[in-house]
């Protein structure tokens, strides 16, 4: 006669996760206090203000819905000297036990309404370096202006940004265009990531510099998006472009 099988735990989801960090969660920091009393409901109000937020877990209780995606900042071992991105851009360090290798990544976050992060991590293995660059993406976190801003679009629909911004990280300058609606994210693809977890949906670009050192690319995407929300508008073109900023839906 067969044996049945034993039960199984069930599957941990990223909501259930979540939940759980949240439930164990004990504030250090005034901001956090405030965000677990109730005090705080929107994470707004700590955007605006200015202040720094040093707790990961603020911006999961604030903000639900996040997704996160990993840029490819490595280069994987190949025949000749070649081979393949890689999410994990591996170090390693001779010493006289023998080599010690490190391992980074660059995480993006965002809930693809309004908010977006990016943050750096290394560690000695894979898992606690993605753990530490998504635990630095919620501390980045920033919100962002969209808008129409394009001369063959005009629908006034946040679809996309109200203005042409460029961004600059060393020799890399990232540039952002209003695109109509129905043309997509026309941009390079890890930077495609940030833009769409960001709620962006249609963006032209252009792209100098030594463009292969992703990290000074995603570095200056992100440098455009906070001179955007740097930019002072008046009262008559935010209502012509639609330009909204963070959260729209719900």
């Amino acid at each position: 006669m067969r044996k049945g099988r034993p039960n199984r735990k069930p599957r941990e989801t990223a909501e259930s996760r979540r939940e759980a960090i949240i439930e164990k969660w004990v504030p250090k920091t005034e901001i956090g206090k405030k965000v677990k009393a109730g005090e705080i409901k929107d994470i707004d109000e700590i955007l605006d203000s200015g202040r720094r937020i040093l707790e990961s877990e603020i911006v999961d209780y604030l903000l639900p819905s996040l997704e996160y995606d990993l840029i490819t900042v490595g280069q994987s071992k190949g025949k000749f000297g070649g081979g393949k991105r890689s999410i994990w851009k591996q170090t390693q360090k001779k010493t006289k036990e023998g080599n010690k290798p490190k391992f980074a990544t660059v995480a993006v976050i965002g809930n693809k309404d309004g908010y977006v992060g990016i943050g750096h991590g290394k560690a000695k293995e894979t898992v606690p370096a993605r753990e530490k660059a998504i635990r630095n993406a919620k501390l980045n976190i920033i919100k962002v202006r969209r808008g129409c801003g394009s001369w063959a679009c005009g629908c006034s629909e946040p679809h996309s940004i109200p203005i042409k911004v460029s961004g600059k990280c060393s020799s890399v300058v990232v540039e952002l265009i209003p695109a109509p609606k129905g043309t997509n994210l026309t941009i390079q693809k890890e930077l495609r990531k940030i833009l769409n977890l960001a709620g962006y949906k249609d963006i032209y670009s252009k792209t100098k510099g030594q463009t292969g050192v992703q990290l000074n690319l995603v570095k200056a995407c992100i440098e455009a998006l906070k001179k955007l929300n740097a930019t002072k508008f008046n009262d008559e073109f935010v209502k012509s472009s639609g330009t909204k900023e963070g959260r729209i839906n719900g």
